[in-house]
Order: structure tokens, then C-alpha cells, then sequence
């Protein structure tokens, strides 16, 4: 029975006994974080051997024949280039493989396409006083960040179990000329874990946009990070481009940030040659090489991309685990009352759950005082600010299993918890 049928009564009732249940919680003195989707310990020693894959003895020369050690290739060492291109589906003449981060590569993108058009005979877009970009809802709070720095009006899209409303972002598109471009986590989105349906890929392939400028930021962060034995599988964006005539329209991007170790991986970007013209002549000023010894040393780590995938087997090993703690304690102690509703994500990084509307403010809270730290409410919205408060992203995969186990349960109570403190006015 859930909340909504509890009498006067029971309700208070309950609320009674889950606060003393919460305060013998904060009596523990907890110190837990699921703040961030960061890779756990047990992950990070999973790549323990990069750090002596390559040592004074190691050949440098690349397969392109040159001296890996020395200045030279923008675009990055050939190996690596072919390993990224695997990854995201696209030739490797189209990657180039950049820095340790995928995130600068975006805002160096962003920033690129601000001071330098993109598209013959169109503005910079530091000239577009109006320009705005969109955001589906719930997403990745750092993209947000990007386009909220550089000034742009953000209009959120509201997310189902396909992908983005493309009824709303056809629309927009077609009509608006500042409308510039659209943020995509497109399989097992951040943090909902839901991946892009063909339709909705094959719809973003087909687009019509007013402005010629108009590029979607394809950011496919989880595209080998599996933990089901029944992966989702996403429609290759690159291909349907090229049937629609629309290769400029997509920017890929990826990395090994939660593969090998944060900080410390190889980020890539994809791009049509057209685009990608644009965006190293920029590079080519601001950069003469990435680091190409890193580039080598996850090359020789991983092998090859069968190799790489190897790799994330290892990772699903450890991580699926733990999704099944968290599932499993939020269909044992919210769905019996009726609290939130949430994702059963087949890969990624995160589950997303909507508590009780007006509550997720008050759930981290509460949380944060019990010593759960969780990532803030109305982070997965533009501005920070979900109209409804009710979205929460869990990140399950820091925490140690014991300790993931108790950080669930403290969760479980501070939503039943806001849930009864509004019920019971």
C-alpha cells in the first residue's frame, strides 16, 4: 500500500518511526559520497599496467614512421586514431585524438565555433546576441556549464525512454536560425542511463535546421560501457548522416576518462572533414601535439579495440554489482510505498530517479546531513533549476559495495522521509 493510501494516522505514524530511524543514522557519523560519477578503486587498478607498458627500451616509432617522442601530429598518433574510430563508428581520418579530457575538447569546440564560423557565410557566434542551444532533460550538468559560460539561452528537451523529444527539437530547429547546436549523451545518457532509439538517431540524421551552423554535440561517453548481458545497441550516426547528406551536422566525441584513469586517459573528437578543417586550424595554434606518449601507452596497453573491449568486460565485472545493489534497494524500500520512480539503466554510469515532485531539494539535504553526499538537486537541469524538483542522479559506482549498501539505505529513508514531511504538511 502505497503513501498515497496511508490514513492521517499511519501517515504520521510512519513518519514518526522513519525519523527516529534517521536520527540513530546521523548518530553513526557517516562520511559516504556519491556525489560524481568516479571510477572506483577496484577500476582504477584494473589499468595499473599503463604504467609500465612502454619503458627506455620501448620502440617510439610510430606506425606512420615517425618519432612519437618528438613534436608533430595534431591529430595524434595513427594507432590510437584507428582505436577512437572503432569506438565511434567513423573513419580514422575524421578523429583526432586530443588531451586527457573529452570536456576540454568540447569547450574548445564551443569555444572554436564562438570566435570562428563553422559554416561559410555565416557569423561567429559571439555575433548571434539571441543564440541558443538545446539541452535534454534530465542531462549532463557540465554541458550545461559549457554553454551557460559562453552566454547561451538553453532550452531544455524533455527526455522519454527513446531519447530527446524530436517533435520539440524538429521544430525548433527548422524554425529558429540562433538555435546553434544541442548537447547528446546518446547512449546510456547521463544521467538516465537511456540509449537513443533508431528512430530518434535516423530523425537527428534527417534534420533540417535553419541556422547552416547548427551542429549537434554528439558526446558518446558511454558507448562501450556495458553492464548487461543484453547491451543497448545505438544506430550509427555517422552512417545516416552520410545517406541524409548531413555529414557536417554531427560532432563526436569520447574518451578513456572511466576506462583507464581520470585525469590521466586519451580524449578524442570526430568530425567531417569540412569541420574538422575548421577546428584544427584552430588547434594548430593553440597546441603543437598532445601528449602522444600517453597516446602509445594506451595503445600497447589495450592492443587493439578487441583488446579495449576485453578491458570493459572487466570493468562490467565489477560495476554491475553494484547497480544491482542500488536497484534492488530502491524496489525493496520506495516502490512498497509509492516513492519515485527510476531508471533500470543496461550500461553507464549513473541511475536517475524522480522523487516525490517539491522533495529532491530536501532529499539531499537531508542526505548531506545524514553523511551521504549526493550530486545536487536540479544539477541535471540547465541552470541548475528543475521546474519540479524531483530528479536525482545516484552514482553507484565510488563507493565500495559495504559501503554503497549503507549509503542506499540513508537514501532510501530521506526520500520516504521528504515524501512524509510534505504529506504531512
Amino acid at each position: 500500500m502505497g503513501y498515497s493510501e496511508y490514513t492521517k494516522h499511519e501517515l504520521e505514524s510512519e513518519f514518526s518511526a522513519l525519523k527516529s530511524r534517521y536520527n540513530d543514522i546521523k548518530s553513526m557519523n557517516l562520511q559516504l559520497n556519491m556525489a560524481r560519477g568516479k571510477p572506483g578503486k577496484d577500476q582504477l587498478d584494473l589499468s595499473l599496467g599503463l604504467l609500465d607498458v612502454i619503458n627506455s627500451k620501448s620502440n617510439f616509432v610510430g606506425l606512420d614512421g615517425m618519432d612519437i617522442r618528438n613534436y608533430g601530429m595534431l591529430k595524434g598518433i595513427e594507432e590510437c586514431r584507428m582505436m577512437f574510430a572503432d569506438m565511434l563508428g567513423v573513419k580514422d581520418k575524421n578523429v583526432m585524438v586530443g588531451g586527457c579530457s573529452s570536456l576540454n575538447m568540447m569547450f574548445d569546440t564551443i569555444s572554436c565555433m564562438m570566435t570562428k564560423p563553422i559554416e561559410e557565410g555565416w557569423d561567429a557566434w559571439y555575433k548571434v546576441e539571441d543564440r541558443k542551444f538545446l539541452c535534454p532533460v534530465p542531462g549532463y550538468d557540465r554541458h550545461f556549464g559549457i554553454t551557460g559560460y559562453y552566454g547561451f539561452e538553453m532550452i531544455p528537451i524533455p527526455m522519454d525512454e527513446n531519447g530527446p523529444d524530436m517533435d520539440m527539437v524538429e521544430k525548433l530547429v527548422s524554425s529558429d536560425k540562433s538555435i546553434k547546436g544541442i548537447w547528446c549523451v546518446p547512449k546510456y545518457s547521463n544521467p538516465s542511463g537511456v540509449t537513443y532509439s533508431d528512430e530518434v538517431v535516423k530523425r537527428f540524421a534527417a534534420l533540417k535546421p535553419a541556422a547552416k551552423d547548427f551542429r549537434i554535440m554528439w558526446d558518446n561517453a558511454y558507448c562501450i560501457h556495458n553492464i548487461s548481458d543484453t547491451p543497448d545497441k545505438l544506430l550509427n550516426l555517422y552512417e545516416e548522416c552520410k545517406k541524409t547528406g548531413n555529414e557536417d551536422l554531427p560532432i563526436f566525441f569520447c574518451s578513456t576518462s572511466k576506462i583507464t584513469f581520470p585525469g590521466a586517459g586519451v580524449a578524442a573528437m570526430a568530425a567531417s572533414e569540412k569541420n574538422m578543417k575548421v577546428f584544427t586550424e584552430r588547434y594548430k595554434y593553440q597546441i603543437i601535439s598532445y601528449d602522444k606518449l600517453n597516446m602509445l601507452r594506451h595503445f600497447k596497453f589495450f592492443g587493439d579495440y578487441k583488446g579495449l573491449m576485453d578491458h570493459m568486460n572487466k570493468h562490467k565485472a565489477i560495476l554491475k554489482p553494484k547497480f544491482e545493489i542500488v536497484l534492488s534497494k530502491l524496489e525493496n524500500e520506495l516502490k512498497p510505498v509509492g516513492v519515485g520512480k527510476w531508471t533500470n539503466p543496461h550500461g553507464g554510469y549513473f541511475v536517475s530517479i524522480d522523487v516525490a515532485e517539491g522533495t529532491a531539494k530536501r532529499v539531499v539535504q537531508l542526505c548531506r546531513e545524514a553523511g551521504v553526499i549526493m550530486t545536487d538537486a536540479g544539477a541535471t537541469y540547465p541552470y541548475g533549476k528543475d521546474p519540479q524538483d524531483k530528479n536525482i542522479r545516484i552514482a553507484p559506482t565510488f563507493p565500495p559495495n559495504d559501503e554503497l549498501k549503507i549509503a542506499m539505505d540513508v537514501f532510501c529513508v530521506c526520500v520516504k522521509l521528504a515524501a512524509l514531511e510534505k504529506l504531512c504538511g
